[in-house]
């Protein structure tokens, strides 16, 4: 039996945005790795350090939150030769929040000075506990929502 993993993607807002209306995630610019330790009933969210890639403004804001579906890793040709991996999530209806103001209460934080340096690999598994406190910004119930 697996246990349930909380997971943070870092995107562009305007990638999430993208990802939010087809209810998916991408990581990595389409990798395939990041997306296979996904499972189902996961909860993801996704942290934008930009509004867009590569030259958008500092954005700093969680920008969507939501429950991985199935964890079924798939392939989609979106033209030019990308042909990238997702994985569908049913995303929550959820507000933004902005990190600065939860970054004391972040314990996969280790250094609260450069703590930009926590995303640097696009994705990474976070404790129940900081998933709870960035839920709850997000104005989500963390227990009714993920059910842990």
């Amino acid at each position: 039996m697996s246990t349930k993993q909380f997971w943070i993607g870092v995107v562009s807002r305007a990638h999430v945005q993208i990802g939010l209306s087809g209810g998916f995630v991408q990581l990595n610019h389409g990798k395939k790795a990041p997306l296979q330790k996904l499972q189902t009933a996961d909860g993801f969210v996704y942290y934008s350090p930009k509004t867009s890639y590569p030259t958008g403004d500092p954005c700093h804001m969680f920008t969507a939150i939501g429950i991985v579906k199935s964890g079924e890793v798939y392939q989609v040709d979106m033209g030019d030769d990308f042909h990238p991996f997702r994985v569908d999530v049913r995303f929550l209806n959820a507000k933004e929040a902005a990190i600065k103001p939860l970054l004391d209460k972040l314990s996969f934080i280790k250094n609260k000075a450069h703590w930009g340096a926590a995303f640097r690999y696009g994705h990474l598994k976070v404790p129940v506990q900081d998933f709870k406190t960035i839920a709850e910004a997000m104005g989500c119930d963390f227990e009714r929502d993920f059910g842990t």
